[in-house]
């Protein structure tokens, strides 16, 4: 069995100055070149568990572990490999792109960050990036309101495959995004994954997504995960009656009548 690249060992997290934790003993873990889904209402613990998977949280109890090496927020040497390794998309490609400043700048954000190119080496890696997500090289010449939604969500995603990340991060990745345009996103997704063998772990709460893109699930109500396996079997034939209840309240168009 492949070694889990990312891990959640019994872990807990409680806002300062919250009785009720966020969320309460979670053990999970992804192995290399996977993908996880974590689903449920809002407000179950998703978005926070993301957030402690990134390192932008500290568990309260348990351990997140990366490689089998526990996160440790305070040791910079350590959280620096882990960057270079884990990157994320985030929901909103309208906000969490800079419209101050041009595509290739933007792109480029993490090798500079990182110390992974200087500005000569950094444009090659820019425009791979960029033809990788299906955008032309002169996409880095141009500002972020010059895109759709879904052009946005590429550059997003060009931005956090600069640096060839093993772990990509996904919060709502096409949520945002109408619906032929999550098609295609969700595809550039899978051709990711499939090509350049990425760990994906997402939140989402459009199952039709979950069920395109992730191997696994794990489902989770208040903070607690009530269940977790093959993606198929969760939502095809749900054990826990609260993941019957999230399947079931899928819209589905009606039939046509006689």
């Amino acid at each position: 069995m492949t070694a889990p690249v990312l891990e959640l060992d019994e872990v807990s997290f409680a806002h300062r100055g919250s009785g009720a934790p966020a969320v309460a003993d979670v053990s999970l873990s992804v192995a290399a070149g996977r993908s996880l889904a974590l689903v449920g209402e809002s407000g179950a613990g998703k978005t926070t568990l993301l957030r402690l998977l990134l390192g932008l949280a500290r568990p309260t109890e348990g351990a997140v572990r990366f490689d089998g090496e526990a996160l440790r927020l305070g040791d910079r040497q350590l959280m620096r490999r882990f960057r270079r390794s884990a990157q994320c998309v985030f929901q909103d490609p309208y906000s969490s792109l800079d419209p101050r400043r041009r595509v290739g700048s933007i792109v480029a954000e993490p090798l500079r960050s990182l110390g992974l190119a200087t500005r000569r080496t950094a444009p090659p890696r820019v425009a791979a990036a960029l033809e990788r997500v299906g955008l032309p090289a002169d996409a880095a010449e141009r500002y972020p309101h010059e895109f759709s939604g879904g052009q946005r969500q590429r550059v997003a995603i060009a931005r956090a495959t600069v640096c060839d990340p093993r772990v990509l991060l996904a919060d709502e990745p096409v949520s945002a995004l109408d619906v032929t345009t999550r098609v295609t996103v969700v595809d550039l997704l899978n051709e990711l994954k499939r090509e350049h063998g990425l760990t994906l772990v997402m939140v989402s709460h459009d199952l039709s997504v979950v069920a395109s893109l992730c191997e696994r699930t794990a489902v989770l109500e208040h903070g607690r995960i009530v269940e977790e396996g093959d993606t198929g079997q969760v939502l095809g034939a749900p054990a826990h009656p609260y993941t019957a209840r999230l399947v079931a309240s899928v819209p589905r168009l009606p039939g046509p009548r006689g």
